[in-house]
């Protein structure tokens, strides 16, 4: 074209202005057929200062095939869509613990392919997922750096209402949200996994993302089936007596770091739950029952809920130390500020005064204005403003010794050397951990091998108190917990069929149903997972700032051939991260498709004609079918 020469004239040869110059250029290339495409007409715009346009790009980061059987493939057929419409996209496949780092901690992110943790899907548990309050907060946290004052209002309503006004504000947060797209919902996996029937009965209709789900198994069925499964695992280099339950993993980070707190080290809670005591547990009913805590009372005071929590009798943590109301004070004092006030201090050479939460349990953590101990046994807990049954879910969170944890609340260093606005709360792996759960940690061999034991002085060890959470009436049928990682999915379900394992502790893809099948005195357990994948944005970057941006990619995604594609029909699709917990209004119940954004295009191809015209619609336009903006 030749532009460039002439559209930088010798400013010492004419006073003509620019603005002139650059009608008169434009005029003769026009004259002499110069302008004969869309994408020379940007360049010569370009050329003659007139404006800038740039190609809209999207970064995906997710997890490695071996560490996820979907996201990757998830990610990719995204991205296969989001480049049909115009947009350059990547995929870039990243470490569990990094990924976690660069989304949740660093929010160094275009989008991300993952899942929410299932404790967000309670109604409060979007509070601290949306509310813009977290934007700026590490963790869970509203890690999209999502805005939006009706969410917002919405989110605050619900923590206060109850009853049929709870569920009208939670119902107008999801439409919202459904229709600005801080995050894409993509659906809910199938927990598969793979158990032997052998050892231990109680498998099915159990949560093994709780601990709850693990302490609830009962005896073998009868002593012919528990005498196969021992000389099964005699066989085995994993072999083990019938005292000890084997699981079998594909993630080596609960092997490395036993820290409750770890945001990008903790993905289920079933392990940690079963070295740390929460005062209570969600019920299948979905309330919180107790559990570390006898019980609770609640009273109004200021117009604020204030509960009375009294403690077991009792309890001890695994060093000896007894557990008392003090360190349940000391953990909602910690989970607010990681570092008790001493951000401030001269000798922590940090600049804020400012708290630093905890990320994990931020949502609930924020419900508890303070604790205090009223005596050994008896903690008084004031909220916020909220109601009873929302502030219950302050209740669990892990309990942590005051004796261990108050000296991790300085400044977090790396070979000596202080980095301002850290905890050690937040960075220490915490091995070996001292908690008050039923099982005490006995040994670890990073990235490969954790073993725990059962804590005989725990209050399940005699007899069960009445009525605890998720079936459990007892001591488990085990004195340990033996944990090993594997590399695979496929490895994972074939130590389990060799008779080396007696569960894959993490959920594995559909392809190992077959093996599973064939596989003698193994069952296949399958059930729907509480922790949907979904297509995360960080609205903090531009263009994903633009809501009509973000709901114009909602309509990119084919859920359906997501679930018949990457899934093999082991998932279902929603519109809501609280699909199945009967809070979903009618209107965004999935149906054929998503009821608000519904895939422009059919059997997973994209109409990228009416792609095009509604990015047009959402201020964008296009340059040799690459979608642009202007600058």
């Amino acid at each position: 074209m030749g532009v460039g020469a002439e559209s930088a004239p010798d400013m010492g040869e004419s006073s003509e202005p620019a603005s002139s110059r650059r009608r008169r250029l434009l005029r003769s290339l026009a004259a002499g057929g110069t302008l004969a495409s869309t994408g020379c007409m940007r360049r010569l715009r370009t050329a003659t200062g007139w404006e800038s346009v740039t190609p809209v790009s999207l970064g995906i980061q997710t997890l490695p095939a071996d560490a996820d059987p979907y996201a990757l493939r998830v990610a990719q057929s995204v991205a296969g869509w989001f480049r049909a419409a115009g947009i350059r996209t990547t995929v870039t496949p990243v470490a569990p613990e990094e990924l976690y780092r660069r989304v949740l901690l660093r929010n160094d992110f275009d989008a991300f392919v993952g899942r929410i943790p299932a404790r967000l899907r309670s109604g409060d548990g979007l509070y601290g997922l949306l509310h813009s309050r977290f934007g700026s907060e590490p963790g869970w946290q509203n890690p999209f750096g999502y805005a939006n004052l009706d969410v917002d209002d919405g989110l605050s309503r619900q923590r206060t209402a109850t009853d049929d006004a709870r569920v009208e504000a939670l119902a107008a947060v999801q439409r919202g949200v459904a229709r600005t797209q801080p995050f894409a919902m993509v659906g809910f996996p199938d927990a598969i996994r793979a158990v032997r029937r052998d050892r231990f009965d109680g498998w099915h209709h159990r949560d093994y993302d709780s601990p709850l789900g693990y302490l609830s198994l009962d005896e073998p069925p009868d002593e012919l089936a528990r005498e196969t499964g021992a000389a099964t695992a005699d066989a085995t280099p994993t072999a083990a007596d019938d005292a000890t339950l084997r699981t079998v993993i594909t993630d080596r980070r609960p092997t490395e770091n036993l820290n409750p707190l770890a945001a990008e080290f903790r993905w289920s809670p079933a392990l940690t739950g079963l070295l740390y005591d929460r005062l209570g547990y969600e019920s299948r009913a979905g309330r919180i029952e107790p559990w570390l805590a006898d019980g609770w009372e609640f009273e109004t005071a200021g117009g604020r809920p204030r509960a009375r929590v009294r403690l077991r009798e009792g309890v001890d943590w695994h060093d000896g130390e007894p557990v008392t109301a003090a360190d349940v004070a000391f953990t909602y004092a910690l989970l607010a500020d990681v570092t008790l006030g001493r951000s401030g201090d001269a000798d922590t050479e940090t600049d804020s005064d400012a708290p630093v939460a905890a990320p994990r349990f931020r949502g609930r953590s924020s419900l508890v204005a303070d604790a205090e101990a009223v005596d050994r046994r008896t903690v008084a807990v004031r909220f916020v403003e909220c109601s009873p049954a929302v502030a219950t879910r302050a209740f669990a969170v892990p309990v942590l010794p005051e004796h261990v944890w108050r000296g991790r609340a300085g400044p977090a260093s790396v070979g000596g050397v202080a980095f301002g606005g850290a905890s050690e709360v937040l960075v220490t792996n915490n091995v070996p951990p001292v908690g008050s759960g039923p099982f005490a940690f006995e040994r670890n061999v990073p990235g490969d091998r954790l073993v725990l034991e059962r804590f005989d002085d725990h209050f399940l060890a005699d007899a069960a108190p009445a009525e605890l959470p998720g079936d459990v009436d007892g001591p488990p049928p085990y004195e340990r917990v033996d944990v090993t990682v594997v590399g695979a999915d496929e490895t994972a379900v074939s130590v389990v069929a060799g008779g080396g394992a007696d569960v894959t502790g993490t959920a594995v893809g559909a392809a190992t149903i077959p093996r599973i099948g064939r596989s003698e005195g193994v069952d296949l357990v399958v059930g729907r997972s509480p922790s949907p994948y979904v297509v995360g944005y960080n609205a903090r970057r531009p263009p994903l700032t633009n809501p009509r941006f973000r709901n114009t990619l909602g309509h990119l995604i084919d859920r359906q051939a997501l679930v018949e594609g990457v899934f093999d029909g082991y998932a279902w699709p929603a519109a809501s991260p609280l699909a199945g917990t009967g809070l979903v209004p009618p209107d965004l119940v999935f149906g054929d498709d998503h009821p608000v954004t519904p895939f422009l295009g059919s059997e997973g191809t994209v109409d990228a004609a009416a792609a095009r015209a509604r990015f047009r619609d959402a201020g964008y336009e296009y340059d040799d079918g690459t979608l642009v903006e202007r600058e």
